[in-house]
């Protein structure tokens, strides 16, 4: 018999001289590091009510009965065989329909590519319009746009945002940071906080890119927009969804659109994304993401292409759905206001839009049960982890550098029950600081 060779003992242990300069300065999720803190107190039989994840629990929310349905269909019909790499024609053909009907745009097929889940999309976005060293100009805090920077060598100029503007940026806080920039990255409803521009803000925006481009000139490369809409069908109360081109149809040259059915279809995991753009930048994306191999599986598309053009099926299941989210957002909204009625140190922003409450434990500089005092808001976290088993999420995971208490709570994994029996242990933990 052959012997088994342990090639660990071969092993070197993580020295960057090993792999390139990008992956050996490339930084980890911040909020994989805190699942890590959250799966060790739930094996220690600990209850955790956990508002950290941007994801959906199907015990909660499951994808509409439809698309299920038909992805299984579809895998019973031999659909496993490799999809064009810019998509099945029946999805892109269905996505313009769907923002045809729904959002009032028309583009054509060519201007569409699918992918497999929204990730892709702006990881082509960054690679196809932006070179080494250009500027790419973000809000804060926001998902991720830090690291899309550093993986393209680019140079990133965050906008810090603050609740006066619900963590939205303006165009007066862009004016600046535009000039020559190449890409400016936005989000509406956001990750992290919920909120979504108002359509004066947004018009705002549009004139300010349009004006940035006129000032270049024929010839010039563009400042073109990412605009990242993937929670657009899930808005509540009196907040509308705008988007760039909608608002100033001048815009579409430089508007470049990322969109899943991941959000608003409770579908995380069936990874179907797509973009709509410009169709020289949606070319050069196609040719990036081909060669990456990052297409959604044909069934899934398929299904999905059948799901996008039935209108009925759609509402039908928001009916439930965004039902069942606002609920949650409501409960916690509400829950967190009565503390601060109580003279708690604590606040929120009415739920507009997506998944996610934008809430203040303002307690930096506070004295600490047990001693010490709050300095950051890890610190907070931590002592709402272990004294009232809630898991949120700093917003320093979303590139926001200022320690003021600010933090994501999502409810696409959690239950009424889970928010109402947690509700009084943050009550009570938040009663012992002084």
């Amino acid at each position: 018999m052959t012997e088994k060779i342990d090639v660990q003992k071969f092993f070197t242990n993580g020295h960057d001289t090993r792999v390139s300069t990008m992956a050996g300065g490339l930084v980890g999720s911040e909020i994989l590091k805190i699942a890590a803190d959250i799966r060790a107190m739930v094996a220690e039989g600990q209850t955790v009510c956990n508002l950290t994840v941007g994801d959906f629990n199907p015990v909660e929310f499951r994808i509409p009965e439809f698309l299920e349905q038909d992805i299984t269909r579809q895998y019973q019909k031999g659909q496993t065989n490799y999809p064009p790499s810019d998509g099945v024609m029946e999805l892109r053909k269905a996505v313009q329909q769907f923002y045809s009907e729904w959002l009032h745009l028309q583009y054509p097929e060519k201007s569409i590519i699918v992918t497999g889940g929204a990730r892709p999309v702006i990881y082509g976005i960054y690679r196809a319009v932006v070179d080494p060293g250009e500027k790419v100009v973000y809000p804060t805090p926001s998902w991720n746009n830090n690291h899309y920077v550093h993986m393209v060598g680019a140079k990133g100029v965050a906008v810090p945002c603050s609740v006066r503007t619900s963590f939205l940026p303006t165009r007066d806080l862009l004016k600046d940071a535009i000039r020559d920039a190449v890409l400016l990255s936005l989000n509406s409803p956001l990750n992290p906080t919920g909120t979504a521009f108002t359509r004066e803000a947004l018009e705002g925006i549009c004139d300010l890119v349009l004006e940035e481009n006129r000032r270049r000139g024929k010839g010039a490369k563009p400042l073109y927009v990412m605009y990242d809409q993937v929670y657009w069908m899930l808005t509540f109360g009196k907040t509308d969804h705008y988007n760039p081109v909608s608002l100033r149809p001048e815009m579409a040259p430089y508007v470049i659109f990322v969109d899943a059915i991941s959000k608003s279809f409770a579908a995380t995991g069936v990874r179907v994304g797509w973009s709509v753009g410009p169709q020289d930048v949606i070319e050069r994306m196609s040719a990036i993401l081909g060669h990456v191999g990052a297409w959604a599986p044909r069934a899934e598309q398929l299904a999905s292409s059948e799901l996008l053009l039935r209108s009925g099926e759609i509402i039908k299941y928001h009916q439930s759905m965004k039902a069942g989210v606002q609920s949650r957002l409501e409960l916690l909204y509400k829950s967190l206001m009565a503390m601060k009625s109580a003279g708690l140190t604590v606040n929120a922003i009415e739920p507009m839009g997506a998944i996610y409450l934008t809430a203040q434990f303002d307690l930096i500089g506070k004295n600490r049960p047990g001693g010490g005092v709050f300095s950051t808001n890890e610190d907070i976290r931590q002592y709402l982890l272990h004294e009232a088993q809630v898991a949120v999420v700093p917003f320093q995971a979303f590139a926001h550098a200022e320690q003021s208490g600010w933090f994501r709570l999502s409810v696409g994994a959690v239950s009424l029950n889970d928010i109402e029996t947690m509700a009084p242990k943050l009550k009570t933990a938040l009663e012992k600081i002084k």
